[in-house]
């Protein structure tokens, strides 16, 4: 790929998704564009690239920038995180909300590993008021990676990446060499294709939100907007989740870390000691 080549894949990524594409690593850029350009009929990136400015078809166009947006995940990915939530978080929420839903959102879900870690956890919390109950939802940028989330069928190796082989007999049924999530746990998520640059406003209330291995891929001068967006759809005890490495902008007058060093932000400090008990 020529210099020309990597500006524009840069350009569109940030426009059409905030992505800061990494053009210092162009082995990075060529694994992940190796498999559309196979997929889409061509005998390589540079014809795929030629074809991408001869045609300006929006739906290369986005099969592209979804390829450069893809983003790897696993089970409890940062297992701190999801133990805080589990012990801590999520029952001093069902305490506030007694007989409404407590509603969670993984933002930037990949493949769904993320959304189902969290329904598992919830699953497996104690001291949540009697019948509390739950909503999930799953969004990503990448159709490809939201159908393999619904589907809910990962393979040996990605169930050993992080999946406590307790939680693996429980919530997952064997199926020669895949193994698929149960029924009852993947019918508790609702999936949609989410561009985090688009208008958030219309996706409603979340009591938590995960946003992690989102934000250190994108474009600078939008993450602070991203953060923004999704901190406004939280109520005053909402919860906001991201990678403890992750800068969430200067957001000190609406969020307020909790302890420790597990990525969870607070919008209510009274919620400061529950979360850290």
């Amino acid at each position: 790929m020529t210099p020309e080549d990597m500006d524009l894949l840069a350009a569109l990524g940030r426009a059409r998704a905030g992505a800061r594409v990494e053009t210092e690593k162009p082995y990075l850029v060529e694994s992940r564009l190796s498999p559309l350009a196979r997929r889409e009929g061509y005998d390589s990136i540079d014809a795929l690239i030629a074809a991408l400015r001869a045609q300006r078809e929006e739906r290369l166009i986005w099969a592209v920038v979804e390829a450069l947006c893809r983003s790897e995940t696993t089970f409890f990915r940062g297992r701190e995180a999801f133990a805080q939530l589990r012990d801590n978080v999520l029952p001093a929420l069902s305490q506030r909300r007694r007989e409404a839903p407590i509603r969670i959102w993984s933002a930037a879900c990949a493949t769904g590993q993320e959304v189902y870690s969290i329904a598992m956890a919830a699953n497996e919390s104690t001291g949540l008021a009697t019948g509390t109950r739950f909503e999930f939802f799953g969004s990503d940028l990448s159709e490809r990676s939201l159908e393999k989330a619904q589907a809910g069928i990962y393979t040996q190796f990605e169930v050993q990446r992080g999946l406590p082989i307790r939680l693996l007999i429980k919530y997952f049924e064997n199926h020669d060499d895949t193994w698929a999530i149960s029924p009852r746990i993947r019918q508790m998520v609702r999936w949609k294709r989410i561009n985090l640059l688009a208008d958030l406003s219309v996706m409603g209330r979340f009591d938590v939100i995960l946003l992690r291995g989102v934000l250190r891929g994108m474009d600078a001068s939008l993450r602070s907007k991203v953060v923004q967006a999704l901190t406004a759809l939280l109520p005053n005890d909402g919860v906001l989740v991201v990678d403890p490495e992750d800068d969430i902008g200067e957001m000190d007058d609406m969020l307020s870390a909790a302890p420790g060093e597990t990525g969870i932000y607070l919008r209510d400090p009274s919620v400061r000691t529950a979360a850290a008990a």
